[in-house]
């Protein structure tokens, strides 16, 4: 075969003695093929170099790319270092690697025009988060199949947690013994950026905006049930979930007079909480004693280090693998609610 160009697809599967289908099927639908005839083609593809079946001469061919975008909140680093958002694209890859699918992801944080040129031949779009923009959603091809996680788009199925009941759950497990000083460290929740306390001259985004608005109010159903004025309970923001964005507005909480430090935290996200928890131990705080704290997310790190922390234990991969079914048409179109797991741990028994 002359290396002067690129060989084709047909000319392959003559080089192999199959079908031009079962070739296809070894990039695209694995599950059709036996391991080892799959293994054969891929074998004698990559020492051909041929790389796979054109992405956008299919489409034009079938209207159809088997290619999925999942748009994400955050930028790319920060989503796969994220133990939450990269449960979650494990979930989505599970089931596309399973049905043949490509993922492609993009970031929220770059213009649509600066995304590759696949995106628009996407079979449909995974939503991930708040995006800090709308304009990259009503940028996406809007006849194509939308499925938001963690968020809401109106007229589109979403996919969330049990936040405002979850959070409900853990705060009213913290309040079992009485605080002198409750405290709660939201995750991006007002409408302009606040790495800090969040004060009377800061608007909180909307209730459809963003998942952290419920996990809000249910802190503040267990706090007014426990005849705690939740207008008096102080409210800090970070504007990233990230030890280093975190760590600043946490030194400031760390650093009050004794009798201005909060000795209950009520965190948004485990994250949050094991920055509280890193910090504490380097001033001498002692947890629970001096200062009880609660998470959010269930991520392994915070159980599998001591004092292990209490928290609320999300299925972030079955999210991934939900969204994924469903913009593969092999669920129902439909919003979903997963259900939540308390975990009683250490730092606030």
């Amino acid at each position: 075969m002359s290396s002067s160009r690129h060989i084709t697809l047909k000319e392959l599967a003559a080089e192999l003695g199959v079908s031009t289908a079962s070739v296809s099927n070894a990039f695209n639908r694995p599950d059709q093929l036996s391991p080892r005839l799959r293994e054969r083609i891929l074998s004698e593809a990559s020492r051909l170099g041929y790389s796979g079946p054109d992405a956008k001469a299919r489409s034009l061919r079938t209207g159809r790319s088997r290619i999925i975008a999942v748009v994400l909140a955050e930028t790319l680093t920060y989503s796969l270092n994220d133990a939450v958002a990269s449960e979650l694209l494990s979930g989505v890859a599970e089931v596309l690697d399973a049905h043949g699918h490509t993922l492609l992801l993009l970031s929220g944080r770059q213009h649509i025009s600066q995304a590759p040129g696949s995106a628009s031949m996407a079979d449909g779009f995974i939503v991930y988060g708040l995006m800090p923009s709308m304009k990259i959603l009503a940028d996406l091809p809007a006849q194509r199949p939308m499925i938001a996680v963690d968020f809401d788009i109106a007229g589109r199925p979403c996919v969330h947690v049990e936040n405002e009941p979850a959070s409900y759950a853990i705060a009213r497990h913290a309040l079992t013994a009485p605080p002198k000083r409750p405290g709660i460290i939201n995750l991006r929740l007002t409408e302009m950026p606040c790495n800090g306390r969040i004060t009377e001259a800061h608007t909180l985004l909307a209730a459809d905006q963003t998942i952290t608005r419920s996990r809000l109010a249910g802190f503040h159903r267990a706090l007014a049930e426990q005849g705690i004025d939740p207008a008096e309970v102080p409210m800090w923001n970070v504007e990233e979930n990230t030890f280093e964005v975190c760590a600043p507005v946490i030194e400031a909480i760390l650093d009050l007079p004794d009798d201005q430090r909060p000795d209950l935290l009520l965190c948004m996200s485990d994250r949050i909480a094991l920055t509280v928890l890193t910090l504490a131990e380097q001033r001498g705080l002692r947890i629970p004693e001096d200062l009880r704290l609660t998470g959010f997310d269930g991520i392994a790190e915070g159980q599998y280090r001591a004092p292990r922390l209490t928290t609320v234990r999300q299925d972030s991969v079955e999210k991934g693998r939900i969204a994924a079914r469903m913009i593969l048409g092999l669920a129902p179109h439909e919003d979903r609610l997963l259900s939540t797991e308390l975990i009683l741990g250490d730092t606030c028994p």
